[in-house]
């Protein structure tokens, strides 16, 4: 066996025990401190950590086992190619900009879909459009899966099924205004199909 061979095999199984030491450490009173949502968004890039969030997740054994399961679970789910219609759900963020004046619209990272907030007796209306230029927007307005768009902390912002114009629409669910209640929770928010 090589020199190379041998250091790289101490190295991995250094790894693996600093690893285990880390995740199994006792911490009394030790919970989860990152929701799942947080977590999933740090680990596509969606969304980085915060200071906060980072040092919840370095000092909690139980959520550091968490996003490890979270990331195991998310690099071994097979991912389409670049050119394949699949969609699998869409991350976006409100922006500093966005929070100057009343919010009206948020759009996901890559485009694809826009939140539209429209004020209406005294609250707000929320509605979800698919751009029509989305690579999966015909088999999404064909097969009419059910849809969700989930708030920074998980909370369901809007839910159902596109109609024929590429929407979706309800009332605001919260008491804050859009811009104060996605500050709320981390700014940021998916959409994604409801899982049968």
């Amino acid at each position: 066996m090589k020199e190379n061979d041998l250091n790289s095999a101490q190295d991995d199984l250094e790894a693996r025990l600093r690893e285990r030491l880390l995740l199994t450490r006792p911490v009394a009173g030790d919970r989860l401190m990152l929701a799942d949502a947080t977590m999933l968004a740090a680990i596509d890039g969606s969304r980085v950590l915060t200071p906060n969030e980072r040092q919840a997740l370095a000092g909690s054994p139980l959520t550091l086992r968490r996003f490890r399961q979270l990331s195991l679970e998310r690099h071994a789910a097979p991912r389409p190619a670049a050119n394949d219609p699949e969609w699998t759900g869409s991350h976006g963020m409100l922006r500093a900009a966005s929070t100057a004046e009343a919010l009206e619209a948020l759009v996901t990272d890559d485009g694809h879909w826009t939140l539209h907030f429209l004020p209406r007796d005294g609250g707000w209306q929320v509605i979800l459009s698919l751009s029509a230029e989305a690579p999966f927007a015909a088999r999404l307005l064909r097969e009419q899966p059910q849809l969700r768009v989930i708030d920074g902390g998980g909370a369901i912002i809007l839910q159902g099924r596109l109609d024929a114009d590429g929407e979706c629409e309800r009332a605001w669910p919260f008491a804050t205004a859009p811009a104060s209640h996605f500050q709320l929770y981390g700014a940021g928010f998916a959409v994604e199909p409801v899982a049968p």
